[in-house]
């Protein structure tokens, strides 16, 4: 028995992990799925003193309560920055970091400085002029590749807007991301995100980092649960 704590990427919240957190519960798992501060079912909650250090407390929090002590942290794009943070604060609690299609910020790096310019230019004009500064508002599931049907009907549905402070802090580690626990990286292929260019070519140069792909969109984990479970279950080493 794996214990995974899932950790959802910007604009979702824990409910976009449901498919597979079914799959693995029944393979025998036990599944955590928190959402982050602002977001989702804590939409309530979204103001401006929202930052990377709130989403870092959010997952090390759950980590305290549940009091685990051999988790597999899966972070899904913009939640790579809470299992970074997490590592580095209780790496002796953590077994594996897996970083889905994830955005990956070094000590003292803002996720506003890793996008590419015409993609964070357009997010803070929207965020300025929808809630002044407060947050993003959600996109289409397109932006992620996702094809209409139930799944993009159901991301369109959930989704919310991000607190916007989140892209603009900075994330604070004291040890190189990773912190020397085993490290895997899961890049979707079809379409490849292309917001997460720069984090790429920087996977690329990790040596002892594990390298995987999935030929699917950044959103695979509502297209085809299926797949993105037994790649899970691949990396982990458990059925």
């Amino acid at each position: 028995m794996t214990d995974f704590v899932l950790m959802h990427g910007a604009f979702h919240g824990g409910w976009c992990w449901a498919p597979v957190a079914e799959r693995l519960r029944a393979a025998g798992h036990r599944v955590f799925t928190p959402t982050q501060t602002g977001l989702g079912e804590r939409r309530h909650l979204l103001s401006k003193d929202i930052t990377l250090e709130t989403f870092v407390r959010d997952l090390t929090e759950v980590i305290e309560a549940e009091e685990l002590t051999d988790a597999v942290l899966v972070g899904h794009s913009f939640g790579g920055n809470a299992i970074s943070g997490a590592a580095d604060r209780m790496p002796e609690r953590i077994r594996r970091l897996v970083y889905f299609d994830s955005l990956i910020l070094e000590n003292g790096g803002s996720p506003a400085e890793r996008y590419p310019p015409p993609v964070w230019e357009a997010r803070r004009q929207l965020a300025e002029t929808t809630s002044g500064g407060v947050s993003v508002p959600a996109p289409s599931p397109a932006e992620f590749g996702v094809k209409p049907g139930p799944a993009f009907d159901w991301l369109a549905r959930r989704m919310t807007p991000h607190p916007f402070g989140t892209f603009t802090s900075r994330l604070a580690l004291d040890n190189p991301v990773g912190n020397s626990l085993p490290c895997t990286y899961i890049t979707c292929t079809e379409p490849l995100h292309a917001a997460l260019a720069s984090t790429r070519d920087w996977v690329r140069d990790r040596p002892g980092w594990q390298l995987r792909e999935i030929a699917d969109c950044h959103d695979v984990m509502a297209t085809d649960p299926e797949a993105f479970t037994a790649l899970l279950l691949d990396i982990v080493g458990g059925g």
